[in-house]
C-alpha cells in the first residue's frame, strides 16, 4: 500500500475526508483508520475510493497493489 501517493491524490481530488467519506459509503472513522495504516481496505472499499478519485487502473494498482510503504518509498 502506497500511503503517500494516496494522499497525494486525495489532496488534488480538492474533497475532504468527510466528503470522500460520504461518497464512497465508508465511515469516516474506518477512511481515517485505513488511511493510517491500522487496518486494512477491502476490495469493494478500493473500487469506491478509485471511482470517487476518478483512478485510472494504474494508478488503483500503484496504490493499493503494491508492497512499497510510505516510509520506503524514497527511492
Amino acid at each position: 500500500m502506497n500511503y503517500k501517493l494516496l494522499d497525494e491524490k486525495i489532496r488534488s481530488s480538492g474533497m475532504t475526508m468527510v466528503a470522500i467519506a460520504e461518497k464512497t459509503g465508508i465511515l469516516r472513522e474506518t477512511l481515517y483508520n485505513r488511511l493510517n495504516g491500522r487496518t486494512e481496505f477491502k476490495a469493494s472499499e478500493i473500487i469506491r475510493i478509485s471511482q470517487v478519485l476518478n483512478l485510472s487502473n494504474v494508478e488503483r494498482d500503484r496504490i493499493f497493489f503494491t508492497e512499497e510503504c510510505e516510509l520506503n518509498s524514497t527511492a
